[in-house]
C-alpha cells in the first residue's frame, strides 16, 4: 500500500484528457475474443489490474492474448477448444471477471476454481449462481455458493426465463453469456435497465438477440464470429474530472473519446439538472459504442434528487457525485441505491465517513445519503478502503481543500485508472 500527501491548494483546472478505457467493455472484449474462434483485434484496451486478471484467467484457460499497450490480440480456437486449467482462475478485485466467468464456465467442458481477492470474498455470488442453477449449471462454494472459491464443473445448460429483482449488468451478463450454450430461447426481464455492453457486444460479435422494453432475449447455439473490438474511455473514469472542472474555480477540462452509452450516461443528466456548464459534441452516436468529448466549466450548482430508474446508470459514479454535491447549492438527496452496500466496499459509509473528515455535511439513509450545500472543505487523512472510486474521490476532493488530503492506499486506483494521477498534473 502506497501512502500519498497531495497539496494542491485549489488549482485553476486547464487542459485536456482522454480517460483510459471502459472498464466493463475491455473484461468483455477478452471474453467474446476468447469465445469466438479466429483472431479478435481490440484498441483503447484499459490496462488496469482488474481487466489483466480477466487475460490471466483465460490464458490459463489455454487462448493465446498478445498485449502491445493498448492493443490485444486474441487468437482462440473457440470455447469449445478450452484447456481445463491447472491453477485456481484468480480474479484479483474484479467481481465483473468473477460473476460473468461463473456465466461462461457453467456451460463449458470443463472443470475449474474461481477465486479472487478479500473484497472479493465478501461480495455476495448467491445473486448470479442462484439463477445458473436453475439452467442446470454444477456450481458449489464457501456457503452454499454465496462466496468465493467456487468451483464450476461445466454442464448442460437449459434457457430459462428470468425477471430480474434488482438491476445488475453482471447478473444479467452472466446469465446471458450462460445462455450461449443453452437449449432453447434465453428471456430476461429488467424493471430498470443496467448497462448493456453484453448485449451491444453479441451483437458485434454476430450473434441474433431481441432487446425490446426490458426484456433480452435469444437463441442458444449461436456461433460468434471475431471481430475488431474499439474499447471508447471510461465515462466512470471521466466522471471524477467532470466534477473537478465543475467545481474547482475558473476551470475549463476537454475530456475526448468518453463513451456515451445511454445506459452509463447518469452522471451527464445529474450534471445537467444540477446546472453545470457543459458541452457535449458526439462522434458517431450509431457506432458499436457511441463516443464523444465532454467539455466541462466551473459551474453554479444546485442540489437535487437522484434515484429510481437513474441509480442503476450511474451507480459507479454516485461517490462522486457525492463530493459534487458538497458544492451545489442546496440539498441533494441518493436514494434506491443499496447496491452500493455490496460494492469493493460498503460506499454509503465509506463515502459518508471520508466526506465528513473533509468538512461535508452529509448524513448516510438506509439507501443512500443527503448532503447539503454549499460547504468549504479542508484537508484530513482519509482511508480508501481499497477501493478505487473512494480513491479518487479523495483525489479529486484534494483539488478543493484548503489543506493537504492524504490517501491510505493510492494504489487501489490502478484497478481502474492507473495514470489517474498523472492525468491530475496534465490539468493543474
Amino acid at each position: 500500500m502506497a501512502e500519498v500527501n497531495l497539496i494542491y491548494n485549489k488549482p485553476t483546472l486547464k487542459g485536456e484528457i482522454t480517460v483510459p478505457g471502459d472498464k466493463s467493455i475491455s473484461h468483455r472484449s477478452i471474453m467474446f475474443g476468447s469465445i469466438a474462434e479466429g483472431r479478435t483485434t481490440v484498441s483503447g484496451f484499459l490496462l488496469g489490474d482488474d481487466c489483466l486478471s480477466t487475460i490471466d484467467c483465460f490464458k490459463k484457460l489455454g487462448v493465446e492474448i498478445e498485449l502491445n499497450g493498448t492493443d490485444i490480440v486474441i487468437n482462440s480456437k473457440g470455447m469449445e477448444n478450452w484447456k481445463e486449467p491447472v491453477d485456481i482462475l484468480y480474479t484479483g478485485n474484479s467481481g465483473t471477471t468473477t460473476r460473468l466467468m461463473l456465466g461462461l464456465l457453467a456451460g463449458s467442458t470443463i472443470h475449474s476454481i474461481l477465486n479472487g481477492d478479500a473484497s472479493i470474498g465478501k461480495r455476495p455470488m448467491k445473486r448470479v449462481i442462484s439463477p445458473l442453477r436453475d439452467m442446470g449449471a454444477n456450481i458449489t462454494g464457501r456457503m452454499d455458493g454465496q462466496y468465493t472459491p467456487l468451483a464450476i464443473k461445466g454442464s448442460p445448460l437449459k434457457a430459462i426465463e428470468y425477471t430480474m429483482p434488482v438491476a445488475s449488468a453482471q447478473v444479467k451478463s452472466a446469465i446471458l453469456l450462460a445462455g450461449l450454450k443453452a437449449v432453447g430461447t434465453t428471456v430476461i426481464h429488467e424493471k430498470d435497465i443496467s448497462r448493456d455492453h453484453t448485449e451491444r457486444m453479441l451483437r458485434q460479435f454476430g450473434a441474433e438477440i431481441s432487446v425490446e422494453n426490458g426484456t433480452v432475449s435469444y437463441k442458444g447455439g449461436q456461433k460468434l464470429h471475431a471481430t475488431h473490438v474499439n474499447v471508447p474511455g471510461d465515462i466512470s473514469s471521466a466522471a471524477f474530472f467532470l466534477v473537478a472542472g465543475a467545481t474547482a474555480e475558473n476551470s475549463e477540462i476537454t475530456l475526448h473519446n468518453v463513451g456515451l452509452n445511454h445506459t452509463r450516461t447518469g452522471i451527464i443528466d445529474v450534471l445537467n439538472v444540477m446546472g453545470a456548464n457543459m458541452d457535449i459534441i458526439v462522434d458517431d452516436e450509431n457506432a458499436a459504442e457511441p463516443t464523444g468529448t465532454i467539455i466541462i466549466r466551473t459551474s453554479e450548482l444546485v442540489g437535487t434528487t437522484i434515484d429510481g430508474e437513474l441509480i442503476p446508470r450511474l451507480i459507479d459514479e454516485i461517490p462522486i457525485i457525492a463530493l459534487l454535491a458538497t458544492k451545489a447549492k442546496g440539498t441533494t438527496i441518493i436514494r434506491d441505491a443499496s447496491e452500493l452496500k455490496v460494492k469493493e466496499t460498503d460506499r454509503i459509509t465509506a463515502v459518508v465517513e471520508e466526506l465528513k473528515k473533509l468538512g461535508a455535511n452529509i448524513e448516510a439513509t438506509e439507501d443512500g445519503m443527503i448532503i447539503h450545500g454549499v460547504e468549504e472543505l479542508h484537508g484530513a487523512s482519509l482511508k480508501t478502503y481499497g477501493d478505487h472510486r473512494i480513491g479518487m474521490m479523495g483525489a479529486i476532493a484534494s483539488l478543493l481543500t484548503d489543506g493537504a488530503v492524504q490517501l491510505d492506499d493510492a494504489d487501489c486506483i490502478a484497478v481502474s485508472y492507473p495514470t489517474f494521477f498523472e492525468d491530475i498534473k496534465r490539468i493543474i
